[in-house]
């Protein structure tokens, strides 16, 4: 059965008039006769009632009709579908992110997408770097948002956010009158840092900074998350060393004091095995856009 035999018997069916039909359909009247003639001998089926005078849908014709307009409907969802995924406006892509995007950097690519992309659904995973990039090896994922510096690891990265560090204290904590900490502030006092195991590239730099300027960082607890870290903080049993994008959205009882770090700036990495659909390349599109107006 075809799609223009389909289009013909609908088009007769709401004209009830073959001159009508023909001209809406841009064909001439005898083409559409044989069209409907095919049709009624394919499904062995009377459609029409018809003589000199009138054309009415039979029985038959008026039970097939809906069948046949919601066929053509289904028929132009599927064309508009491959044509939207062809450009990369429909579709669905697979985002990890490492939680301190959470406050800024991931709702701004979000409303982003879909403000120009629509269609496109986003599922949204937290997750530490290296499990993000073990799962886009195993394509498990589309894109990872992932703390860097990573080495050796076989996939792409380009840096879409650049950041200084800042320290989370107590509000009432000495260190909150400073305005600007300095790593020998911090000289025998325990801090929070996040594991080396979620993102040892971002921790062994941190180290490496604090050496630099002769002081060994004194580490009371390694955490996963800084949600987790800050929540410590507010309970007044501890402080914590961490980007200064994680520290946006502070619990109640923190507060964050810049750390002077030299020229360290942490980033993070928009990272993927390869652009190989139009969806892909969308999404690069915007988040380049993004660091575009960013670093203007």
């Amino acid at each position: 059965m075809e799609l223009k035999h389909l289009r013909a018997f609908v088009a007769l069916a709401e004209e009830l008039h073959f001159g009508r039909a023909a001209e809406r359909l841009c064909i001439v009247q005898p083409a559409l006769s044989m069209q409907i003639k095919s049709l009624e001998e394919e499904l062995q089926a009377k459609l029409f009632e018809r003589d000199r005078h009138k054309v009415a849908l039979s029985q038959t014709g008026a039970l097939f009709l809906p069948e046949a307009r919601a066929t053509l409907h289904q028929a132009q969802r599927a064309e508009q579908t491959a044509r939207l995924s062809s450009q990369g406006e429909i579709g669905t892509l697979r985002i990890a992110f490492v939680s301190s995007v959470l406050p800024e950097l991931l709702p701004a690519l979000m409303r982003a997408m879909h403000e120009r992309y629509p269609r496109i659904t986003l599922e949204l995973k937290d997750m530490p770097t290296p499990d993000q990039i073990a799962a886009l090896h195993d394509n498990k994922l589309d894109f990872g948002l992932i703390r860097l510096p990573v080495h050796g690891t076989g996939v792409e990265t380009r840096v879409v956010l650049k950041e200084s560090f800042v320290v989370a204290v107590p509000a009432r904590h000495a260190l909150s009158r400073l305005k600007l900490i300095r790593p020998t502030d911090l000289r025998e006092r325990p801090v929070f840092m996040l594991a080396r195991r979620y993102a040892p590239g971002f921790y062994d730099e941190v180290l490496v900074a604090f050496k630099q300027q002769g002081v060994t960082l004194q580490i009371e607890k390694e955490l996963g998350e800084y949600t987790t870290m800050l929540a410590l903080v507010a309970a007044g049993l501890g402080i914590g060393v961490i980007p200064a994008q994680a520290a946006i959205a502070l619990p109640p009882k923190v507060t964050a004091r810049p750390l002077d770090l030299r020229n360290l700036r942490t980033g993070i990495g928009l990272a993927y095995t390869q652009l190989d659909s139009a969806t892909k390349r969308a999404f690069v599109d915007v988040v380049d856009e993004r660091i575009g107006r960013e670093s203007a």
